[in-house]
């Protein structure tokens, strides 16, 4: 039998991206909610997904407005990520964004986004898996992504830029 503190300290090992998803309520606030678990599904069609808590109280919202944007939060941005995975907290209180032509939030500073249509919902164990066609992407940064990796907060700097900087002198 796998015990829920080893299965999460064991999973703690694998680095994830920290993506912020957003949508907006009927009243066109936005709303949003972190996840570690955004990942592209399919290229034809254009999919990806990510995992959510059933008792997440933003997934209805999701539900509701049919759509999301995924964000790759940059590294600079874990106080964007601690704000958005802090339960009852004005998640979008000092962070900057702009509307989708979804409508969704795109955030400030972000190294990434994806703006999609919610295409299908799956529920597994505790969490569902909502899947989403790509509607449109941009890359928005050239800074490092943020990353989770045994419960902490970092970001990615392969060592082939370091090398290639210290080629150019950068």
């Amino acid at each position: 039998m796998v015990e829920g503190p080893h299965f999460r300290n064991v999973l703690g090992h694998f680095p994830t991206s920290v993506v912020a998803i957003t949508t907006t309520g009927e009243d066109q606030r936005p709303q949003g909610l972190v996840v570690g678990t955004f990942a592209s599904v399919s290229l034809d069609p254009p999919l990806v997904s990510f995992l959510v808590d059933r008792s997440s109280s933003t997934l209805p919202l999701i539900r509701a407005a049919g759509r999301f944007c995924a964000n790759a939060l940059a590294g600079d941005q874990d106080h964007v990520s601690r704000r958005f995975g802090t339960k009852g907290a004005d998640r979008f209180a000092e962070v900057t964004w702009r509307p989708s032509a979804l409508g969704n939030p795109v955030l400030d500073g972000v190294v990434a986004w994806v703006d999609c249509t919610v295409e299908k919902e799956v529920e597994l164990g505790d969490h569902f898996m909502v899947v989403g066609r790509v509607r449109e992407l941009q890359v928005e940064s050239v800074k490092t992504p943020l990353l989770f990796f045994r419960s902490s907060y970092g970001d990615y700097l392969s060592t082939a830029t370091l090398v290639v900087d210290r080629l150019v002198g950068w």
